[in-house]
Parts: C-alpha cells; sequence; structure tokens
C-alpha cells in the first residue's frame, strides 16, 4: 500500500451558432459580450497552440478549530469502516483524523437561505454573464481551442458549454478555494447543521471523506494538500472526490488526473461528467426553447424535476406554445426562471439541459452556463 507523501495534486447546453435561439433571454447580455469582442480578436492568435498554464496555489484563509474528531464515537465507527473495507492502516487513518480542523465557516456556508426572499434569475445571471468572465473565458478558449476541439469530437459536448462551466464554476481555474478538503469534508461529515435531510448529507459528506483518503492513496499524496471549496470540492471543474476516482480524465495522457493544474483534464472530465449524465452528442439543436404559457394554468403540474419527460404534443395540450418549433421525436421539460417581482420567464429544455443540471441541481445554473458558453462564443466571433 503507499503511504501518503507530500506532493500536490495536481469539474447547459446549446450547440453552436445553433443555440443563437436563446436570444430572447439573452439580450440582456449581449453588450457585455460585444464589449468583449475587441480583447477575443486580439487574442485569437495567442490561441493557436493549446495551453495549460496551473494557476497559483491559494493560500489557506482560515485557522479552524483544534478539536479531536477521533474522541467522537460516530468518527471511531467511521475509521473502523473505512480500515476494513479499504484497507487502510488504522494508525494512518488516525493520524489524519486527528489533525483535522473544524471549519465553522463551513457549517454556517451550508445552511440554506433564510426563507422569503424572492428567486431573481437576472440578478443571478448578472454574476456570471458579465465582462470579467466573458473575456477570461475568450482567453481559455483562445488557448487550449485544440483541446476544446477534441473533447467536442470526442464525446460530443460543445467547446462553449465546457467553457460556461469552468467559467461559471471557477472563472477558469482563478478561484478554486481555499480550504483544505480533508477539514471541511470531516466538519460536515460529523458536525452537519440542523436540517431536515441532516442525516443523508452526513452520509454524503462522509463518502466523500472517504473518497479523500482513497484519491489520496492512489494519486500518492499528502490529504491535506488538496485544497477546494467550502464543500470539499476540488480544482478547475469543482468536482467532489467522488467523481475525480469515478468521472475524471487523464485528458493530457501523462498519467494522472489532475484537475488543479491541467486544462486538458478539466475540460475532458467535465466532457464526460456530462455524458455520463446523460447528453445526447445527436441533439445537435438548442437544448433550450423560450415559451409561453396559458393564462389556464394547465401547464403547472409540469413544472419541477430535472428531467425532460414530455413529448411536444403534450406540452402543447397544457398550453405551452414555444416561440419556434421541437424537434420530433424527443423529449422536453418545462422550465421557469423566477424574476423577484417581475414577470417568470418560461422555457422548455430538452435532455442536455437537464444534464447540466445534474452538475449543479438549479435551473439558475444551467442557464447561465448556457448564456456564459454563448456570450463568449459571440465575443470570439463565431
Amino acid at each position: 500500500m503507499k503511504s501518503f507523501v507530500p506532493l500536490l495534486l495536481a469539474l447547459a447546453v446549446g450547440a453552436g451558432p445553433a443555440a443563437d435561439a436563446l436570444a430572447a433571454s439573452s439580450l440582456h447580455h449581449t453588450k457585455a459580450a460585444a464589449k468583449s469582442a475587441k480583447t477575443a480578436k486580439a487574442g485569437r492568435k495567442a490561441g493557436k497552440k493549446a495551453k495549460a498554464v496551473a494557476p497559483a496555489r491559494p493560500a489557506i484563509d482560515y485557522d479552524g478549530e483544534a478539536v479531536n474528531f477521533s474522541d467522537w464515537q460516530a468518527v471511531r465507527e467511521f475509521e473502523d469502516d473505512i480500515v476494513a473495507r479499504n484497507g487502510f492502516e488504522r494508525a494512518q487513518i488516525e493520524d489524519v483524523i486527528k489533525r483535522a480542523r473544524f471549519i465553522d465557516s463551513a457549517v454556517q456556508l451550508v445552511k440554506p437561505a433564510p426563507p422569503g426572499k424572492p428567486k431573481n434569475w437576472q440578478a443571478y445571471s448578472d454574476r456570471f454573464i458579465e465582462p470579467i468572465r466573458i473575456n477570461a473565458g475568450v482567453r481559455f478558449w483562445n488557448e487550449n481551442a485544440d483541446l476544446l476541439a477534441r473533447a467536442e469530437a470526442t464525446y460530443g459536448v460543445p467547446a462553449e458549454i465546457i467553457v460556461g462551466i469552468l467559467g461559471v464554476e471557477t472563472i477558469y481555474g482563478r478561484d478554486t478555494g481555499r480550504f483544505r478538503v480533508v477539514d471541511v469534508l470531516t466538519t460536515l461529515a460529523f458536525a452537519y447543521p440542523e436540517a431536515p435531510n441532516r442525516a443523508d448529507r452526513m452520509a454524503f459528506f462522509r463518502g466523500e471523506l472517504e473518497n479523500t483518503l482513497l484519491l489520496a492513496r492512489k494519486e500518492n499524496i499528502d490529504p491535506f494538500s488538496l485544497l477546494g471549496s467550502f464543500a470539499g470540492a476540488v480544482g478547475m471543474p469543482q468536482f467532489m472526490p467522488s467523481n475525480i476516482l469515478k468521472l475524471g480524465v487523464d485528458f493530457d495522457g501523462d498519467g494522472i488526473v489532475d484537475l488543479r493544474g491541467s486544462a486538458a483534464d478539466a475540460i475532458g472530465s467535465v466532457a464526460n461528467f456530462l455524458v455520463q449524465h446523460g447528453w445526447d452528442r445527436n441533439n445537435t439543436g438548442p437544448a433550450v426553447f423560450p415559451a409561453d404559457v396559458a393564462p389556464s394554468l394547465a401547464w403547472q403540474p409540469l413544472l419541477g424535476g430535472l428531467e425532460a419527460r414530455y413529448r411536444p404534443d403534450e406540452l402543447g395540450g397544457a398550453g405551452i406554445a414555444t416561440r419556434s418549433a421541437l424537434p420530433d421525436g424527443r423529449l422536453y421539460g418545462l422550465v421557469d426562471l423566477q424574476n423577484g417581482a417581475d414577470p417568470t420567464e418560461y422555457w422548455v429544455a430538452n435532455a442536455n439541459f437537464f444534464a447540466i443540471t445534474k452538475y449543479n441541481r438549479s435551473y439558475f445554473y444551467a442557464m447561465s452556463v448556457v448564456e456564459l458558453g454563448r456570450a463568449v462564443r459571440l465575443a470570439r466571433g463565431i
């Protein structure tokens, strides 16, 4: 068995010009894309060769509280379980757990938002479809054009969707998180705040803590060298440790899945994630269509969920009308984007849109990926 040694470990929707069906919603963001076009023109020459520059390792920005987690009965049972199941050396696991620190800020950040605040799609999207991310996306696309083209050919996921996800997640590796993954996962695995789903969430984070230790053993790294988000997500695409193990792709062929330092691995891993969660490479048209809903409200039972379940005739029968014809032979779902006191936007989405929601279970998130990717493409003049 390999020992832990201190080395650094180096995770939407549209298809090219067809995604221009998004224009009805994207008018708000068109100016930002236009302002970025000049930057794109200057940067395209730099994109002849793909680059993968590792971002500087961020400093840890918290102290945490020194507690001896191994004194907790639930932690001792967890240690027994993973040692028996995975063949870890007991002393090795105890040493890791004893060094873990309690991170109260992680506990506070996973608490649900206070009730009563209305959802606002426009305010949410303004955080992501803006000049900084668009310009950074143009540079990233220019520098990694060959890799993005290879991922599109291999997996069938358009470059703009991969670019959209990496831009929304970390601004292309600029902000990958400054928490030690072992600390936040240990904290959330055993001290998750009171909530109706507390038991399920603690089980999830215990699984991710176990997978962090398995990942460290597999890559022969110090588990404390892994830095990430307050919930333990790692690297440019913000994969949880389990997804690094299951879905991470060594797209640059160097023998290591490196989601912190390799743009190639991040690009390939995002594409693989989407394919494994239902992305249909044969559906090359737009994945979202602006829609109008009838006053009868017969369409309301069709709202909700993260799957495409309805035929076009079923949508029409419920009073949902798209502004362009839906391709036959596919299933769709109804998506609502609430705008606070302003009217709600309605969209009809296919399976590719819902594949993006498996990355983050939010209509707002998936639509932001779609619109950011489109804005970057337009800024590049494509």
